[in-house]
C-alpha cells in the first residue's frame, strides 16, 4: 500500500498531494472529510499559471515619478532582489524620518494563507510593529456592524461565535429555525484557518430528519441541490429589521413573550416598548406597518411569531444582514427578540449568529488552541474601521465618528499590503481607484497579477501555501495540519517572512536599541525552527486541556493530529443559570435592550434600542424609478472571495468568460434577457459587465452576484466599467452608522440591460507588459 502523500492545507480544506518526481501532480481530499471542496482541485494549476510573478516588479510610472495616475494600467520593470529590497526599504525610512510612522497604513485585510506562521498580515504586523508602528484597521467586512453592537448589548461577537451552538442541539431540541437572511450552504465549505470535515451539510440535514425545521428568510431559496427541506419566505432586501419589530409587537401584544426573563435577565425593556408599540412615535410597530415595509403579508407576520413562541426556536441572522445600511439594528433587535422568546441559554433556543457561515458555525468543534507568530504591540494608535479606507484617503486629517468616539484620518503616505485584495472586500471600486492615486508609494506581497499587484508599485513575488511548510488548522476546528511544500517555489519568489528579514537587514528598530530589527523580527529562528516552536506551544496548551498531542517529529510524519470535539454547550447558559455569578461583559452584566451607553454617544436618529431607519436604497425607494432591482452581492461557490479566480474551476463557472448575475425569470422577460445573455449591471457609481443566469430560486425585483471577480476595468473608456463582472463597481461606499462604521454594499439599486454588439475583452488574467533587463 502506497504511503499518504503530504498536506496541503487551506481555508476550503485539507487535500493529500500525490507526488511524482519530488513535484505534486494531484491533489486528493482528506480521507476524513466526507464534504470535500471542489475549490481545492484548481490549487495545483495556479502554481504556474500565466499570472505568477516570478521576480520582483517595480512600476514604470513609478520609477518616472508619475504619482500613482497609472496604477492598474501601468506596465513594470523586473528587479533583481537586492535592488527591490534597496527601494522599499528607502522608502520606509524616508517616510517614518519625514512624516512619522501613523503615515504607514499596514491593513492588509484578507484571508491569505490557512497556515498559522506564514499567515501574511500576521507577519506585516509582526514588521511594522518593530519598525516603529503602523496606521491599522478595526474590525471585518463580514461583519463590522455585529463587532461593535454585540458588546454594548450581550458580549464580544468573537466569544460568541466561539460558544456558538450546534446543529446537534437543533436536531434533539426539534427547533424551529428561523433565520434572518438566509442561509447558504456554499459559504460553509470554508473556514478561517481550515477545515477537516465539512460536516456542515449533513449536520442540517441531521437535524431537519430528526424534526428541526428551518424559516429561510431573504431573497434566495436554499440550494435546491442540498435537498434540505426549508421554508422560503420573501421579504424586500434590507427590511429584516421591520420584520422582527413586527413579530416582537405580535409576541408583547398578545402576551406571547417571557417577561419573567426580560425582568431577571435583561434591562430596558420598558424603555423599548413605547417605540415597540408606537406611544412614543405614533406608529406602532405592527404586522401591519410591516407589511407595508417587507411585502410580507401582515397576516404571515403573525402567525410566524406564534410558531415562534410555541415552541424551541432559534433566531438567526446571517453574516450579510450586518452589510448593508444599519446593519447594527439587526443584530441588536435579534438578541431583542431571542430575549422575549426567553429562550436564551437553553440548548437549540435563544440566538445565533450566521449558521453555515463558515463552516464551524452551527457545528459542534473544540476550541483549537493553535498558537500564532508572536505579536508585536503597535506603537501607533491610529486606526481606522476597515471599511473607511477610501475615506482615509480622500479626507486626510478629516473627523468621523466610530462607536462613540471621534476620530481623525490619518494623512497616509504609504500602503503596505500582504495577502489581501481590497480590489475585491471594499465597495464602490471607481471611487477607491481615485482615492488610491493619492498614495505616494504602495508596496505588495503578492503570487499573481491580481489587481492588488498591479495597483501596486514595487511588487514582491510571494509563495503560495503548497510551496511552503507550514501548520494548518483553525481555532475553531478540531484538526491540526503539519502541511509541507509539494512544489519548488516559482521563479524566485519567496515567503513573506523571508521578504520582511530581507527587508529588516536593510532597516534600524524603531527604539534604537542594541538588537537589530533582524534579529528582532525573526528571533534567530528560520521557516522550520518558527513552525517546531509554535507547534510545541499549541502542545503544550493541549496538554493542559487533557489531549495528548505527538511529538514534532512524529505529528510531522503522520501529518495531522485531532481533537475531541466539544462538549455540546447552549450559547450564554451559565449567564441564564445565574446572571449574578456569571454576568455578561455589558455594562449592566445583562442583556441591554436599552442602552445608557449608546443613549450617550447622541448620534443622529439613533437612540439607545434598536429602531427601523428606512436605507438609502432598497425596493421601497422612489430611486427604484432609475435603478428598479436590488443587487445582492454574494459570498462565491468556486472560489474564496478572489483567491484562484484564475482557475478552471472558477472559470467554468462563468459565462461567456464573465460573472453571473442571477434574475428571476420574470424580471429578465421584462427586458428582453433570455439565459446565457451578455447583460450591463449599472447604476450611477458605475457598471460592469455579466452573463445571465434565470432562476426561479430568485425573488423578483432581486438581482445575484458572487463577488471575486479579479476587477478588470475597461480603460479604454475611462475605467469605470468592469469588463469582467466585479459588481464592486456598483455597490455604494456607505458606513452602515456611525456607530460601527461598517461596509453597507448590500444596500444597493441597479438596472440591467441586455447587450447588444461586441463587448470588449476580458483581461483579467493578462499580465502587464514587463521590462526586463536594462531599464
Amino acid at each position: 500500500m502506497n504511503k499518504p502523500g503530504p498536506f496541503v492545507a487551506a481555508h476550503w480544506g485539507a487535500y493529500r498531494a500525490e507526488m511524482k518526481a519530488g513535484r505534486a501532480v494531484a491533489l486528493h481530499p482528506f480521507e476524513d472529510d466526507p464534504d470535500p471542496s471542489g475549490i481545492g482541485a484548481a490549487m495545483l494549476e495556479t502554481l504556474d499559471d500565466p499570472c505568477r510573478i516570478d521576480r520582483p516588479m517595480v512600476r514604470r510610472g513609478y520609477l518616472d515619478g508619475d504619482g500613482g495616475a497609472a496604477r492598474g494600467r501601468d506596465s513594470f520593470v523586473a528587479l533583481d532582489w537586492d535592488e527591490a529590497l534597496d527601494m522599499a526599504a528607502a522608502e520606509l525610512e524616508r517616510v517614518r524620518r519625514e512624516h512619522g510612522n501613523q503615515a504607514i497604513y499596514a491593513g492588509s485585510y484578507g484571508w491569505a494563507s490557512a497556515g498559522r506562521f506564514h499567515h501574511a498580515s500576521s507577519q506585516l504586523r509582526r514588521f511594522m510593529g518593530l519598525f516603529g508602528g503602523y496606521t491599522y484597521s478595526r474590525n471585518t467586512y463580514s461583519y463590522a456592524a455585529g463587532e461593535v453592537i454585540l458588546p454594548h448589548v450581550v458580549g464580544d461577537m468573537l466569544l460568541l461565535l466561539q460558544e456558538h451552538g450546534s446543529w446537534d442541539a437543533m436536531a434533539e431540541r426539534r427547533s424551529l429555525v428561523v433565520s434572518f437572511g438566509g442561509l447558504s450552504l456554499r459559504n460553509a465549505q470554508i473556514n478561517s484557518g481550515g477545515v477537516g470535515r465539512h460536516s456542515q451539510r449533513g449536520d442540517i440535514r441531521q437535524a431537519v430528519a430528526a424534526g428541526a425545521r428551518i424559516v429561510n428568510i431573504g431573497p434566495q431559496a436554499m440550494e435546491r441541490g442540498d435537498a434540505i427541506a426549508s421554508e422560503w419566505v420573501k421579504i424586500r432586501p434590507n427590511t429584516d429589521l421591520a420584520l422582527m419589530l413586527a413579530v416582537a409587537h405580535t409576541l408583547y401584544t398578545e402576551g406571547l413573550h417571557d417577561a419573567a426573563f426580560l425582568e431577571s435577565h435583561c434591562v430596558g425593556f420598558e424603555r423599548f416598548k413605547p417605540y415597540l408599540t408606537g406611544e412614543s412615535d405614533g406608529a406602532p410597530k405592527d404586522a401591519a406597518w410591516a407589511a407595508a415595509i417587507t411585502g410580507m403579508p401582515a397576516a404571515e407576520i403573525a402567525a410566524l411569531a406564534r410558531r415562534m413562541a410555541a415552541g424551541p426556536t432559534t433566531v438567526n441572522v446571517s453574516w450579510s444582514l450586518t452589510r448593508q445600511e444599519n446593519g447594527e439594528q439587526n443584530y441588536w433587535m435579534a438578541v431583542v427578540l431571542a430575549a422575549m422568546l426567553g429562550g436564551i441559554g437553553r440548548p437549540g433556543e435563544g440566538f445565533t449568529l450566521g449558521l453555515a457561515a463558515v463552516s464551524a458555525v452551527g457545528s459542534r468543534r473544540s476550541a483549537l488552541p493553535v498558537a500564532a507568530l508572536p505579536p508585536v504591540r503597535n506603537p501607533v494608535g491610529a486606526y481606522i474601521p476597515v471599511a473607511r479606507i477610501a475615506d482615509m484617503l480622500l479626507n486626510p486629517g478629516g473627523t468621523f465618528r466610530y462607536d462613540g468616539k471621534t476620530l481623525t484620518y490619518p494623512d497616509i503616505k504609504l500602503v503596505y499590503w500582504v495577502g489581501g485584495n481590497p480590489f475585491h472586500h471594499h465597495q464602490d471600486l471607481n471611487r477607491l481607484r481615485r482615492a488610491w492615486e493619492r498614495i505616494g508609494t504602495v508596496v505588495a506581497h503578492e503570487p499573481h497579477w491580481t489587481p492588488m499587484a498591479r495597483f501596486a508599485d514595487i511588487v514582491f513575488p510571494a509563495t503560495l501555501s503548497a510551496e511552503r511548510d507550514d501548520l494548518a488548522g483553525s481555532p475553531r476546528d478540531t484538526y491540526l495540519f503539519a502541511t509541507r511544500a509539494v512544489s519548488p517555489p516559482f521563479g524566485e519568489a519567496r515567503n513573506d517572512h523571508d521578504i520582511f528579514a530581507g527587508l529588516a537587514r536593510r532597516l534600524s528598530p524603531a527604539d534604537g536599541g542594541n538588537t537589530t530589527l533582524y534579529d528582532a523580527f525573526t528571533e534567530g529562528r528560520d521557516q522550520t525552527e518558527w513552525i517546531r516552536h509554535l507547534y510545541e506551544e499549541t502542545r503544550l496548551r493541549l496538554t493542559a486541556l487533557g489531549v495528548e498531542a505527538p511529538e514534532f517529529e512524529e505529528f510531522r510524519e503522520r501529518g495531522f493530529l485531532e481533537t475531541p470535539p466539544a462538549r455540546e454547550q447552549a450559547l450564554l447558559a451559565g449567564f441564564r443559570a445565574d446572571p449574578a455569578r456569571a454576568p455578561l461583559s455589558t455594562p449592566s452584566g445583562k442583556i441591554e435592550i436599552f442602552s445608557e451607553t449608546i443613549s450617550g454617544f447622541a448620534l443622529d436618529g439613533l437612540p439607545g434600542h434598536p429602531c427601523w431607519r428606512e436605507p438609502s436604497e432598497w425596493l421601497g425607494s422612489p430611486r427604484t424609478r432609475e435603478h428598479p432591482l436590488h443587487l445582492i452581492s454574494h459570498q462565491p461557490e468556486r472560489r474564496l472571495h478572489s483567491q484562484l479566480d484564475q482557475s478552471s474551476h472558477s472559470r467554468a463557472g462563468k459565462i461567456q468568460g464573465r460573472a453571473e448575475c442571477v434574475l428571476n425569470p420574470k424580471d429578465a422577460r421584462r427586458r428582453g434577457v433570455a439565459d446565457g445573455d451578455l447583460i450591463t449591471v449599472f447604476n450611477a457609481r458605475g457598471a460592469c459587465f455579466a452573463g445571465a443566469r434565470l432562476s426561479e430560486d430568485v425573488m423578483e425585483g432581486v438581482a445575484m452576484m458572487a463577488t471575486g471577480a479579479w476587477y478588470d476595468p475597461d480603460w479604454t473608456g475611462g475605467g469605470e466599467i468592469c469588463k469582467h463582472g466585479n459588481p464592486n463597481v456598483l455597490t455604494p461606499d456607505l458606513p452602515t452608522s456611525e456607530l460601527g462604521q461598517g461596509p453597507a454594499a448590500l444596500t444597493c439599486l441597479v438596472e440591467i440591460a441586455r447587450h447588444e454588439g461586441d463587448a470588449p475583452p476580458v483581461t483579467a488574467f493578462d499580465p502587464p507588459e514587463i521590462q526586463r533587463g536594462e531599464r
